[in-house]
């Protein structure tokens, strides 16, 4: 509105230009004043007008905000940051829930050494959900290849370790980075605690760590977190009773995506959230966790092991994969994930079967074509809110 604020501010300076011209000329200065008098109630009116228009837009943008939809994505590894590189580029509030289970890698090492909190997945959200450079991101996740001590540490993790210790906690440091990254959005760990992941496999023997379970060649009975019960941010538990839309996955079925549904109480938020609640299943059965699982099973695994029905939708892959990708996922005895719709509607579950995948050297959830049906899932409705408060105003 500056334009506004430009026009009156010089007609109220012509005007009282005007004006003191008529009283320094001391010709007809009953015309001059008179004249001036217009011109600077013009000036008011035009300033008025300004206020008004400013007060307009500023509570348009503050009920947009408001109207903005809310999604929360659920995950971890690679497979959450897919999905949330491709929501950031809509206007929606966006929270991501990792989990915290993971105990490999550079992240079980920090773990270990520093009584941290894994670092690994928070970094990967954090940077898919930044805005920063090109050669920022390289940075973040530029691992060092040599070193005593250093070699196969991620920079990004080392930076939110220090994080940590200068700030005094993970969520502080968590947030603080997030602020030097211009992050779109919120990246929240599931829980404070330190918790682990523990398997029963079928024959009865038990495998801790999350690193250590796909290892064990024995198929899953279940996961369970240890300790039982831990507790969920708050933070968390909020953003999903304000959520529009719940994504669950894509990722590794028992140690990405169970982790977080298995912490006590937020499973029961989301079947009570009223968002619309969206499963995205994998592309691809993955060894030692989901072996010959068909869709339905992924949804059937999850059920079992919080107790009830959560997903309104699953998004599942309906292209093929070309004859090369297919050879190089045989050869790590991985499989495309069979789509049994019958039982996925006996499941009580909507399919939206599309093109999802991306396919370089191996096939991946498109990002962008995820948050395009993500959003459509609660576009229609918002738009018609929309049009109801134009109508209004």
């Amino acid at each position: 509105m500056r334009q506004w604020w430009l026009i009156a501010w010089t007609a109220g300076c012509f005007g009282c230009g005007i004006l003191a011209a008529s009283v320094g000329w001391h010709r007809r200065p009953d015309d001059y004043a008179v004249l001036g008098g217009v011109v600077l109630l013009l000036a008011l009116l035009l300033l008025a007008h300004g206020w008004w228009r400013e007060t307009v837009e500023t509570r348009r943008r503050t009920r947009e905000m408001a109207r903005r939809p809310r999604i929360v994505a659920i995950g971890g590894g690679t497979g959450l940051s897919v999905i949330l590189r491709g929501l950031k580029e809509f206007p929606v509030d966006l929270t991501a829930v990792v989990t915290v289970a993971d105990d490999g890698g550079s992240s079980g090492r920090l773990r270990s050494d520093l009584a941290m909190p894994p670092p690994g997945d928070i970094r990967n959200c954090l940077v898919a959900l930044a805005d920063t450079e090109p050669l920022l991101e390289r940075l973040l996740q530029f691992r060092f290849p040599a070193g005593e001590g250093l070699a196969g540490h991620s920079f990004g993790n080392l930076f939110l370790a220090a994080m940590t210790h200068i700030m005094g906690d993970f969520e502080s440091a968590i947030r603080e980075t997030s602020r030097v990254l211009a992050v779109r959005g919120r990246v929240l760990p599931a829980v404070r605690e330190d918790v682990k992941l523990r398997a029963i496999l079928e024959d009865g023997s038990v495998v801790e760590g999350e690193s250590n379970i796909p290892k064990a060649g024995k198929r899953i009975e279940r996961v369970e977190l240890v300790p039982a019960d831990a507790r969920p941010l708050p933070e968390v538990l909020q953003a999903i009773q304000e959520a529009d839309a719940i994504v669950v996955g894509p990722g590794s079925l028992y140690t990405s995506v169970l982790p977080n549904l298995l912490v006590p109480g937020l499973a029961d938020a989301i079947a009570a959230s009223q968002a619309k609640k969206i499963y995205v299943c994998n592309v691809m059965t993955q060894p030692g966790e989901t072996d010959h699982f068909t869709a339905s099973q992924h949804v059937e695994v999850i059920y079992r092991h919080v107790g009830r029905r959560l997903f309104d939708y699953i998004l599942v892959n309906a292209a093929s994969l070309p004859e090369e990708a297919l050879a190089k996922y045989r050869a790590q005895n991985a499989h495309p994930v069979f789509v049994d719709i019958e039982a996925l509607a006996r499941l009580g579950l909507r399919v939206i079967a599309r093109n999802f995948v991306h396919y370089a050297t191996y096939a991946r959830h498109d990002s962008r074509l995820i948050a395009e049906q993500v959003v459509s899932l609660i576009g229609y409705e918002r738009r018609k809110e929309e049009r109801s408060w134009l109508r209004q105003a």
